[in-house]
Order: structure tokens, then C-alpha cells, then sequence
């Protein structure tokens, strides 16, 4: 196998895509959470998206022999890769800002090494990723500041929302390697039947927070960029991304899509800043920076030296 191949101009333009994609929902979730309640937000979204990818799915995806194994892991991925990350998330951009939390999603693949320690077979921690991991455990306190602990006892402060958008990147972490270890079926029919289920699992927890009342109105009237905002995150920034995502990782690798933990926080940034008039504070630049060079520290790995690969015993396939 080449150790670096050339890519083709459509790898590039689907990697831009999903950089627009999932940069931008952070920009759309704040715009919709300004209107309407971050619960029906996310099930607004999802429902969206399940009402594309299952006739998709249904036409075009093959269906994978009937298991209780796959259909443990799709609840699981539901779970932990749509109802918990986009509900903490949504609630979370309800205090802070769009570009704040692109940066604190930029976390997830240094999470994701973490955990794969302990759960993916073969999957050690190694000195390339324990060191991007305290990179990017610097950057969250650079970003959190040293000040939030007392805001937080006074009332004041957004360490709670940051926390909130943080845990929502350990969740699709956690479902990252779920994906990893489920078992092989279709990616469209995965994608069609993880949504599903998380639209279903919405349904009890809007009853239970109220947000599916009519009185909604009472709080928050919806306005037409509210519901604009809700439709376009399950259109774009959930089912086509989906599919794209897919039809990527297939296409050009792994290593190759990778490149968008650098791209998607920097386009948060800025497209909070261009039409939300956000303005970043020096210690967020400084903790964006750090959790970059985490990300890269954890890349050259991959690279790797000459010795290294002598050294190291390959596996057969």
C-alpha cells in the first residue's frame, strides 16, 4: 500500500461540503434555540432527517440480515451519537456562543483516542496521542478559565453550558467507537435506522419537559428563521452529511477526513463572528490553538518514521 496517494477533486469538494455542513450547524442551532425550545430543536431536526434518509434507505440502501446484536448498537448510536450530543449541545448554544462551542467539539478525536484505549481492541495510547491528549486537555482549561468555579458559585459564568457542549463531544466519541465495533451492515440503512430510532426516542422527552405543548408560545413565538434554522440542520447538517460522510470515508480514507477537525472549528469561528457579530476572546484563540496541536501531535503517529515502521510488526489482513 502507497503511504500517500493522490485524492480526487470530488474527495475535495465532498471534504469542503461537510466542513460547511457541520461548521455552519453551530451557527444554525444558535439561531434556532433563539426561538424555540433546545428539545424540540433537536427533535425538529431529526425528524427532518429521518423523513429524507428512510425512503433513501428503503430505495437504494442493502438491508443487512435481521440481528438483536446491530440493533443493540443502533439504539446505542442513537443514544450516544444523535439524542445526547445534539440535546447537550442545543442547550448548551442557549448561553454561549456558536463559535465557542465549534471549539469545544474540537475535542471528540482527541476523546475518541481515550476511550479507544479501553475499548477497541489493539487501540493503545501511545506517546504521539497521550501528548495530544494534554494538549487538548490545556487548551479546555486555557478556554474554561481560571475564574469559572467562582462565577459558577456566584450565579454567573457559562461553565455549565460548556460543559454541556463538552459532554456532547465525549458522546460522539463514545459513539465513534461504537460504530467501530458494530457489526457490518449498510451505511445508509445504518444511518436511516440510527436517526429513526433517536426521532422515536425524542418523542417521551418532549412530554416530559412540556416543549411539545402548545404553550410554547407563550415563552418563545417562533419566527420564520427559527423554523428555517431547524429544517436546514436536519436537511443539510444531518442527512446529507450523513450520506456524504459516508460515501467520503469509503472514497478517500479515513486519514483524509480527518483534515476536518482542523476545518470545521475555524469555520465556526468565523461564520459566528461574519453573521452573528460573535467576538472570540484571546484565551479562546489561545485554547483553539492548543487543542489544534493536540489533533496534529496525534496525526504524525499515523505518519510515523522510518525506524518506527521497522520496528513496529504489521498485521496481517
Amino acid at each position: 500500500m502507497q503511504l500517500t496517494r493522490r485524492h480526487r477533486l470530488a474527495d475535495w469538494v465532498m471534504l469542503l461540503s461537510l466542513t460547511l455542513m457541520w461548521g455552519t450547524s453551530f451557527l444554525l442551532t444558535k439561531i434556532a434555540v433563539g426561538g424555540l425550545p433546545s428539545d424540540l430543536v433537536v427533535a425538529g431536526r431529526l425528524v427532518v432527517a429521518a423523513v429524507l434518509l428512510v425512503p433513501a434507505a428503503w430505495m437504494l440502501a442493502a438491508r443487512p440480515v435481521a440481528g438483536a446484536r446491530l440493533w443493540v448498537f443502533y439504539v446505542l448510536i442513537a443514544v450516544f451519537g444523535n439524542v445526547l450530543p445534539f440535546s447537550l449541545i442545543a442547550w448548551g448554544q442557549t448561553f454561549i456562543d456558536s463559535g465557542l462551542a465549534g471549539i469545544l467539539m474540537a475535542v471528540m478525536p482527541l476523546a475518541t483516542l481515550g476511550l479507544a484505549h479501553f475499548l477497541v481492541p489493539g487501540e493503545h495510547l501511545t506517546r504521539y496521542r497521550v501528548t495530544g491528549f494534554l494538549l487538548g486537555f490545556a487548551g479546555i482549561v486555557v478556554l474554561v478559565g481560571p475564574d469559572a468555579f467562582a462565577d459558577l458559585a456566584n450565579g454567573q459564568g457559562h461553565l455549565l453550558p460548556m460543559l454541556a457542549v463538552l459532554g456532547g463531544a465525549i458522546s460522539y466519541a463514545v459513539s465513534s467507537i461504537l460504530a467501530r465495533l458494530r457489526p457490518a451492515s449498510d451505511a445508509l440503512f445504518s444511518a436511516a435506522s440510527t436517526i429513526s430510532l433517536a426521532s422515536l426516542m425524542m418523542v417521551p422527552i418532549l412530554f416530559m419537559t412540556g416543549d411539545v405543548a402548545v404553550n410554547v408560545s407563550v415563552q418563545a413565538a417562533p419566527e420564520t428563521p427559527h423554523l428555517i434554522a431547524v429544517a436546514l440542520l436536519g436537511v443539510f447538517a444531518t442527512a446529507i452529511a450523513t450520506i456524504v460522510y459516508f460515501k467520503l470515508v469509503k472514497s478517500a480514507g479515513p486519514s483524509f477526513v480527518s483534515q476536518l477537525n482542523y476545518l470545521i472549528p475555524l469555520w465556526a469561528v468565523g461564520v459566528g463572528m461574519l453573521f452573528l457579530g460573535e467576538e472570540p476572546e484571546p484565551n479562546h484563540l489561545y485554547a483553539l490553538g492548543l487543542i489544534l496541536c493536540g489533533i496534529l501531535v496525534t496525526q504524525l503517529e499515523r505518519r510515523g518514521t522510518p525506524s518506527d515502521r521497522t520496528q513496529t510488526p504489521r498485521k496481517s489482513r
